[in-house]
């Protein structure tokens, strides 16, 4: 690690460093799941630069609060001393042997310190890394932070960072932010809070911080409604020009700044002097020549976060794959194989991906042996989290989402006689809890769920009969009630549906009397349906998906017929687009076998952590 070859001689040295460093790594490997340290407030005022060993202060009761089992690293030995007066039986001390220098098992930034990094501890360990110049610790942590952004900008302890913590953060090329202006936002909150006396001390340091907002990825319209028109930017003739630089720029003239480089070296004027002679080289010995440099609110660099692009998300017992369907590339997400059948997932509007459904049986539980999985894909580090199951296991469900809610919406019994099902299960985001909310109307299975502007529709499917239904209602939960709306022009189930440009698009599917092509289109503002292209064949469990502007069509299932003249049910893997300048629907691929047994979400994710397949 290119860390380790950095000895600080004080925390302040080891802020500067990590705000020249950026982020080599891009914050890719990060893991963490359960917390070793409480929030902590540590200052840098805890060490003493000047001093062989460090004040006791407040680092004992920092130490104290360290759970058992924690390796400190003893590489910078003027912390012994505190380490060794803390008196804690909840630290052990680890010497640092050069022999071990290459490893980890010793330092708390290791793969065992690594996985205990959580949102809950990730500033804590940051200033504890600062604390004890140890970079490795400090570099781990603020990796952490700056893919995590996003969600520990909003924690009270964020505010509580120093202009320069704050700095070694945010100047981090691999910051996890889709757009500069939540960088600014941040920092203009924490600009703004403490007392008065912290507020001054703040909005004195602020140039300096601003210096780390890259202010030429704010688009014009942000930079002069919101930057230049804040309370705390007016107020400083520092920052408004340090704005007008950034306007300037955008008009394509850039503010340079001249440092001067050393003196040339004599060896340096003598390897020259074989190519140039003597007397040119002479000369540029003594020359002082000058340097253009940029100054940093001009820097343009992209964030890592800031690499995301649509892609359709494969999800399917194999894995999951993303497709780039306008570059015709694919990507792995995840090589986990512990989702199951006959699933149902789900896309929220914060780009959340839940996965619900499929079955687990648990042999040993003779009276519940059916259990029901409910998984979180954590794009961070490509994996699954496992949540709290359904509590109760049913199939051909739908699923929705609205106000930090997932809704999963009727289906069927798997128990004997597989009843059809009008309860809606609700799962709060914020609690972590399953609860019931307000039963549909009727009974259905097999139908449709889409969830926009913070209601949640249900359209079609099979009732209790097992006769299709053309029926359409939606869910309000400000209200807690369901409404019915206009119902379709042709009852159906297992067919496509999603929202595409404000409006409703249902496909293909199954009637009472066979397969379907036939599509329709829900306009919301009317409460009216009416008939849209065809599809070009008839399939059930086609997967409808918008996606950057532009209508897809996914799979499914078709009756083909064989060599030997018999009708089977074939599973198609192939991608539709719908041209709506030629209102035609064309293909896009013959096949892609990433698409078999998967169900399909339009995602934004960031192609630089996946792998190109």
């Amino acid at each position: 690690m290119y860390w380790e070859h950095y000895s600080p001689s004080s925390s302040r040295s080891l802020l500067q460093w990590l705000r020249t460093q950026g982020n080599r790594d891009s914050a890719r490997n990060q893991q963490g799941r359960e917390g070793f340290l409480q929030s902590l407030e540590v200052g840098r005022s805890a060490l003493n630069p000047d001093s062989a060993t460090c004040q006791l202060c407040d680092s004992a009761k920092v130490l104290s609060l360290l759970e058992p089992g924690l390796f400190i690293d003893g590489a910078y030995w003027k912390c012994l001393a505190v380490l060794g007066q803390a008196k804690s039986p909840w630290v052990r001390l680890c010497p640092f042997q050069k022999k071990d220098r290459t490893t980890s098992r010793n330092c708390p930034s290791g793969p065992a310190g690594e996985k205990r990094l959580c949102l809950a501890n990730c500033l804590a360990v940051f200033r504890l890394g600062l604390l004890l110049d140890c970079a490795r610790l400090a570099v781990a942590a603020r990796d952490f932070i700056c893919a995590r952004f996003s969600l520990v900008s909003r924690d009270a302890d964020f505010l509580g960072l120093s202009a320069d913590e704050l700095i070694a953060i945010i100047s981090s090329d691999g910051l996890n932010v889709e757009k500069e202006e939540a960088v600014f936002e941040a920092v203009m909150r924490w600009a703004s809070s403490g007392d008065a006396e912290a507020q001054a001390e703040r909005q004195r340091t602020l140039p300096t911080v601003f210096e780390s907002v890259r202010c030429r990825l704010l688009p014009r319209a942000f930079l002069e409604s919101r930057v230049e028109r804040h309370p705390l930017v007016r107020a400083q003739p520092e920052l408004l020009r340090k704005v007008q630089m950034v306007k300037d720029a955008h008009e394509g003239r850039l503010t340079v700044l001249r440092k001067k480089k050393k003196e040339k070296g004599k060896e340096a004027a003598g390897a020259k002097a074989t190519d140039k002679g003597t007397a040119e080289a002479k000369a540029e010995e003594n020359e002082e020549e000058d340097e253009r440099v940029l100054p940093g609110i001009l820097n343009d660099t992209l964030r890592f976060g800031m690499f995301l692009q649509d892609l359709i998300f494969m999800i399917s017992e194999d894995g999951a794959v993303a497709y780039d369907p306008a570059a015709n590339e694919c990507y792995c997400a995840s090589l986990s194989t512990q989702i199951p059948k006959n699933h149902v997932s789900l896309v929220t509007k914060e780009n959340q991906v839940f996965v619900a459904g499929g079955l687990f049986y648990n042999e040993d539980n003779k009276e519940d042996p059916m259990s029901a999985y409910f998984l979180q894909f954590d794009h961070l580090d490509s994996e699954w989290l496992g949540m709290p199951p359904l509590p109760s296991p049913r199939c051909l469900f739908g699923l929705g989402e609205a106000l930090n809610s997932i809704y999963v919406v009727g289906g069927r019994e798997l128990k004997d006689g597989e009843r059809s099902l009008d309860s809606v299960m609700c799962y709060d985001r914020l609690s972590f809890k399953w609860g019931e909310s307000d039963p549909l109307p009727y009974a259905v299975y097999g139908h449709a769920v889409l969830s926009y502007m913070d209601l949640v529709y249900v359209i079609g499917g099979k009732g209790s009969d097992r006769k299709c239904l053309n029926k359409m209602c939606v869910y309000d939960p400000k209200k807690f009630e369901w409404r019915e709306l206009a119902p379709m022009q042709m009852a159906r189930s297992l067919f496509g549906a999603t929202v595409h440009d404000g409006r409703i698009f249902v496909a293909a599917g199954v009637t009472d009397t066979g397969l379907t092509s036939s599509a329709e289109v829900y306009s919301i503002t009317d409460n009216k349906w009416a008939p849209f292209e065809a599809f070009p064949q008839e399939r059930s469990s086609l997967s409808l998906v918008s996606l950057a502007g532009t209508l897809y069509a996914v799979g499914g299932f078709a009756t083909l017929e064989t060599e030997s003249g018999e009708l089977v049910p074939t599973e198609l893997n192939d991608i539709w687009r719908y041209n709506e300048d030629e209102k035609k629907w064309e293909g896009v691929l013959r096949e892609i076998a990433y698409a078999a047994g998967a169900t399909f979400l339009p995602v934004r994710l960031n192609v630089l952590r996946l792998t190109k397949l």
